[in-house]
């Protein structure tokens, strides 16, 4: 394993530079938080595609192949329709309004009284999220070193959290990039085909293997639509992922660069339930089905190629890792506590980035903390999604779609969704399908029956929103101007 080794410490030495590097470029709160929103599209399409494309969507796809065969890859699909989704109808829109966050949209949209209410239910959906992922670093960890399950959580994390403070979005943009590189050779060009040809081929997979295995309906229609619920809905509001788009140089660059990312999304949900199947026919009997990825790399690779897949793997998790932390802290500082310091904006723009780097290390060390102390991933993300999704779709879709949207109904949208989720899954379950389709349903019912009911927006706020829509009256202090900015990586600056 010693060459294994070298490949995966090169590769956290190589995240650890890449911090160092964007803290010099980070000097003012756009470049810190969006990169100073200059991504071009291949930089743009590669962080987008690291970003979604985490642990759950590596190992948990591939867990999932294994259990169901090739409608396993439902879940990394409807990840990626959502992405595809959100790139060619909104991502536009979103990137011209030059905000930092979700409720920033909402206070603009609604005229300044829905923010921080949906800042505390975005807030817990970046927080788990981050803690998640940061949980899957003990799988990785173990398979290479067998390491404590909390030595390894802390080890991970702190990699993550150190770069990510170091050097904000710049840092965690050029490590995303190379994630992405890694997780395309290492599990598309290296570990789909070597696991196909290991099984015997697909017809020998289709001989050893029930005929569900190769129906792409075969995990059930109702699953699919839960999927559809919770990850397509869940891609077109997470501030992790309007936090990428706000990087994007141009509308353009959102919308073509997202659309090249969710088509991966597609490509990799496919190859994740292939190797998943392939698995299955090698080991029939597995303990677990998210032990399928470590147990065929573990076994079927030969060394050095082991390495690069595991730091695949491990690129997998750090891409939604650092991208959940940097919403999570965003969140919090500008969203909540500058909210209940009744500041908006105070402070030079070194002074805005000081802040937000000491919110992602307080985050950052209490994500560790939580993952440690936390056992069930699955139920965690459930609670998350189930918060975004039922909380937040209505209020913030009805703006972007509904003129007639006030900020009553999105305030009550928000509450009575939020609600209504954390209700049943009291009552049915944190697993169960009921809390996010009931919570959604009462959300959408809520926001239309109250704001038919409220005085209509001021005419004022809906021209200022119209302006900000159209990409007028959106300068910020402190943005990067390319004229004095320095050099950009190719592909990430003004061509």
């Amino acid at each position: 394993m010693a060459v294994d080794y070298a490949v995966i410490v090169v590769y956290l030495a190589g995240m650890l530079a890449m911090g160092w590097w964007g803290m010099r470029r980070a000097k003012s709160k756009s470049e810190f938080l969006v990169a100073g929103r200059r991504l071009g599209p291949w930089m743009y399409s590669g962080t987008m595609a690291a970003i979604v494309l985490g642990g759950a969507s590596t190992i948990g796809g591939v867990g999932l192949g294994y259990q169901y065969g090739l409608s396993g890859a439902w879940m990394v699909f409807t990840i990626g329709l959502g992405l595809l989704a959100l790139s060619v109808f909104f991502s536009a829109r979103i990137a011209r309004l030059k905000v930092y966050t979700v409720s920033e949209m909402l206070d603009l949209r609604y005229g300044g009284r829905a923010g921080i209410i949906s800042g505390l239910v975005m807030w817990a959906y970046t927080l788990m999220l981050a803690v998640t992922s940061t949980i899957a670093y003990a799988t990785i960890f173990d398979v290479l070193f067998d390491m404590n399950r909390t030595v390894a959580i802390v080890l991970g994390g702190s990699i993550v959290v150190a770069y990510s403070t170091l050097g904000g979005m710049w840092s965690i943009t050029l490590t995303d990039m190379v994630q992405f590189v890694v997780k395309t050779i290492g599990v598309l060009l290296l570990l789909l085909p070597i696991a196909v040809v290991k099984a015997g081929g697909f017809a020998e997979m289709k001989a050893k293997l029930p005929t569900e295995y190769f129906d792409p309906l075969g995990i059930g229609g109702e699953t699919i639509f839960t999927y559809v619920l919770i990850y397509t809905f869940g891609m077109l509001i997470g501030q992790d992922i309007w936090q990428r788009v706000f990087t994007a140089r141009s509308d353009r660059t959102a919308r073509w660069g997202g659309t090249v990312a969710g088509t991966y999304c597609l490509v990799y949900a496919v190859a994740g339930a292939v190797i998943g199947t392939a698995a299955k026919v090698m080991y029939p009997k597995l303990p677990s089905a998210d032990a399928a990825f470590a147990t065929i790399v573990k076994d079927e690779l030969p060394v050095g190629v082991r390495g690069l897949v595991l730091a695949a793997a491990l690129a997998a998790v750090m891409s939604t890792s650092s991208g959940a932390l940097i919403a999570c802290a965003t969140v919090a500082n500008n969203d909540i506590w500058s909210r209940l310091r009744g500041v908006a904006g105070g402070g030079g723009e070194r002074d805005e980035v000081r802040g937000n780097r000491a919110f992602i290390l307080v985050m950052g060390l209490a994500v560790i903390g939580i993952a440690i102390a936390l056992n069930n991933v699955v139920e965690a993300l459930t609670v998350a999604y189930n918060l975004l999704v039922g909380g937040l779709l209505v209020p913030i879709l009805g703006g972007l779609l509904w003129r007639r949207g006030t900020a009553a109904g999105a305030l009550a949208a928000v509450s009575v969704g939020g609600i209504a989720v954390i209700g049943l899954m009291a009552t049915y379950g944190i697993l169960a399908n009921e809390p996010v389709t009931y919570g959604l349903l009462s959300s959408l019912a809520v926001y239309v029956i109250v704001s038919l009911a409220t005085k209509p927006t001021d005419a004022a706020v809906l021209a200022a929103w119209r302006e900000r829509l159209a990409g007028r009256g959106a300068d910020e202090p402190g943005a990067a101007d390319p004229a004095t900015a320095p050099p950009v990586p190719s592909g990430a600056g003004p061509a």
